[in-house]
């Protein structure tokens, strides 16, 4: 049975949880002050053990908030043995969470790797060496690492924890049956930890299967920073381009993710805004593993002004510093909008997100404010323009008569569902 933290928030401290001093060092270098919401509740919970559930966007500190305790048992343990396994959707978010593995354990001796897959045999061997010889913690990809695991070398059997993240995204790209069949090859005595941002009732089903007696923690989501300046333009799709290009001069906006619909509008826009002399890069799923790796370096360092992608990008990747989101095409589900404008403003800082409607997508827009709760300001289009649509989101349009039902393909009175296929 579940059961519900009640948490009265104070002014807790890192040194409040007793964390290894070696750790503590290593939170003071990175000017690691007070915890997050989710780490002053989640923290506690893992170090009694409790297989947990929690509910959390990416820019909560959840990664830390898991991390930290994992890190801390570690250091108490002797076991030579696989310690905690991870399970990320993507490469990227993989890459992150070993990259944070690497900076909190910094004054500690823990061993990571991450597992994914797209490389090539050196990655393979180098991979299924961490996996065979015991790494403390590895963060893996789901396909790779059944590959890992049907080639019958790998020992689980010492497990101690499992840590699914983002597990709503895992259920999205199709990976329940995945994550099944890895779970099959773990112990069952073993500590689990279930973070999602949105709990759908498949995320239930799965915490039910593989949780036993969890902790839960749900901390508000679908309501984005206060630090976020949202702007909507309404605008028909032929001035679409002329818009982005105003925005995209002015000086203010130094670091800007572009979100468009597809991936194909990803590598259209990708081209024409770096035949204007741009410094763009176009994100996207038929780039070989290396390509996306050295544009999110580039990106992070600065060297990327712009970068262009879909939805993969709205929880894939965690940049500091992000000036602008814009939605260039209005996303079909609303949470994907909380995601995707989350980008900026992070860490307490401050940042705007901008998103373009038009005629088509007015219902989706009210189906953000209604989960939001907050009207999106709709700002006039800069001089020179033609006057754009009016914003009469509950009109039904002569398409939608014809086929029955909305732009959002939901129905009447039913938020857009999720299209993933061309993501």
């Amino acid at each position: 049975m579940t059961q519900f933290i009640k948490f009265k928030f104070t002014r807790l401290t890192f040194q409040d949880f007793n964390l290894d001093a070696s750790l503590m060092d290593g939170l003071l270098a990175m000017n690691f002050k007070q915890p997050t919401p989710i780490q002053q509740q989640a923290i506690p919970t893992i170090l009694e053990g409790r297989d947990l559930i929690a509910c959390a966007q990416t820019g909560t500190g959840k990664t830390a908030a898991y991390l930290l305790p994992i890190l801390h048992k570690i250091t108490l343990s002797n076991s030579q043995n696989l310690n905690t396994l991870i399970i990320a959707p993507t490469r990227e978010l993989a890459l992150q969470i070993d990259q944070q593995i690497e900076a909190l354990s910094y004054f500690v001796s823990v061993s990571s790797m991450a597992v994914y897959g797209g490389g090539d045999g050196i990655t393979w061997e180098q991979q299924r060496k961490a996996l065979v010889q015991g790494s403390d913690i590895i963060t893996a990809t789901p396909g790779r690492l059944i590959q890992m695991l049907t080639s019958g070398k790998v020992d689980m059997s010492h497990l101690k924890h499992l840590i699914l993240d983002e597990a709503d995204r895992m259920l999205d790209m199709g990976f329940y049956d995945d994550i099944l069949r890895i779970i099959s090859f773990l112990p069952k005595e073993r500590q689990t930890l279930l973070f999602s941002a949105t709990m759908p009732p498949k995320i239930r089903l799965l915490a039910s299967r593989i949780l036993q007696n969890p902790s839960e923690i749900n901390i508000a989501i679908s309501k984005p920073a206060e630090g976020i300046n949202q702007q909507a333009y309404l605008v028909y799709d032929g001035q679409k381009e002329r818009l982005l290009d105003n925005i995209l001069k002015r000086e203010e906006f130094q670091s800007i993710i572009i979100f468009a619909g597809t991936k194909e509008g990803v590598k259209k826009m990708g081209a024409s805004l770096a035949r204007r002399g741009l410094k763009i890069a176009a994100f996207h799923s038929d780039l070989e593993q290396n390509e996306r790796e050295e544009i999110m370096r580039q990106f992070k360092n600065g060297k990327l002004r712009v970068l262009i992608g879909t939805d993969i990008l709205s929880r894939g990747i965690d940049v500091e510093g992000i000036d602008l989101v814009v939605n260039f095409d209005v996303p079909a589900d609303a949470e994907d909008y909380v995601h995707r404008i989350g980008r900026t403003a992070r860490a307490a800082s401050k940042g705007t997100a901008i998103t373009f409607v038009n005629e088509k997508d007015q219902r989706r827009l009210s189906y953000i404010e209604k989960l939001i709760e907050k009207e999106v300001p709709k700002i006039p289009l800069p001089e020179g323009f033609d006057e754009g649509p009016t914003y009469q989101p509950n009109l039904k349009r002569p398409d939608e008569r014809r086929s029955g039902g909305g732009s959002n393909r939901g129905g009447k009175g039913k938020p857009p569902f999720r299209d993933n296929r061309s993501k």
